[in-house]
């Protein structure tokens, strides 16, 4: 499978062709065959729209889960709040991607990581404006794992129900942990739970240098563009031809 949006299409069509019905971590007995999309957005919201808009055209539901404490969006800004608009729009729901390495006071104490999730589900749902009721774990330690964590009112992607009850595939790092158009064919698995991390997939096909590289030079274009809306005259100090590291082989988001 190829990491592009067109391959990401692909994926879709053969999810359908094989009898799944896309379905989310609340609603998934309501079918016979069911796989439930999810999207970890560790880096950048702009392209978890793009895989939304691929998911809309297919008719496709997926949960999107996203950080508060990312280095590299805010969820209260205001282009975010219009991402997140367009992700509600299209009939997604909004998770929230918790990474518990904020917490070292907490490492070991089970009822401690709860409620820094439950505030911080909070906090995530006072920024999108409605409830958030689903979490999945950034890079989660096999402690928080094997804990099995229940959580009031709020489902965690990580517990065995859908961690071991569905057969779990994952595109993490840009790559298939096992090959997922073959077990898709196989019909071995009545649930499915299909990770998809939207940073990896681009309009071309690059390897994982060159997606790493294009997503860090990209951002001095996008640094630009914001400092443009928030600066009066920026052509005039800074002309958008001194934009270092950005070329047409890199507009390939």
């Amino acid at each position: 499978m190829l990491f592009t949006y067109e391959g990401y299409a692909s994926l879709l069509s053969l999810l359908r062709e094989n009898g799944y019905e896309a379905r989310n971590f609340h609603d998934y007995k309501d079918v016979k065959r069911s796989v439930v999309l999810r999207h970890d957005v560790d880096n950048t919201l702009q392209k978890a729209l793009e895989i939304a808009k691929i998911e809309q055209i297919g008719g496709v539901k997926s949960t999107f889960f996203l950080m508060l404490s990312s280095d590299f969006y805010n969820v209260f800004s205001a282009e975010s709040k219009k991402i997140i608009e367009m992700l509600y729009f299209y009939g997604h729901e909004i998770g929230l991607h918790f990474d518990e390495m904020r917490y070292a006071d907490q490492i070991g104490n089970v009822e401690g990581i709860c409620e820094r999730i439950h505030e911080e589900a909070g906090v995530l749902a006072h920024a999108v404006g409605k409830p958030v009721r689903t979490v999945s774990m950034h890079r989660p330690s096999q402690r928080v794992i094997d804990a099995d964590l229940k959580i009031s009112g709020i489902v965690n992607t990580y517990s065995k129900e859908f961690f071991v009850t569905f057969k779990y595939l994952s595109d993490s790092r840009r790559r298939w942990r096992e090959p997922v158009e073959k077990i898709i064919k196989s019909g071995q698995f009545e649930r499915l739970q299909i990770l998809v991390h939207p940073f990896w997939y681009n309009k071309k096909e690059l390897n994982i240098h060159d997606s790493v590289c294009a997503f860090v030079n990209h951002a001095n274009l996008q640094r630009y563009e914001t400092l443009d809306d928030n600066f009066t005259s920026l052509n005039e100090v800074m002309s958008r031809t001194e934009i270092t590291g950005v070329n047409e082989r890199m507009r390939i988001f």
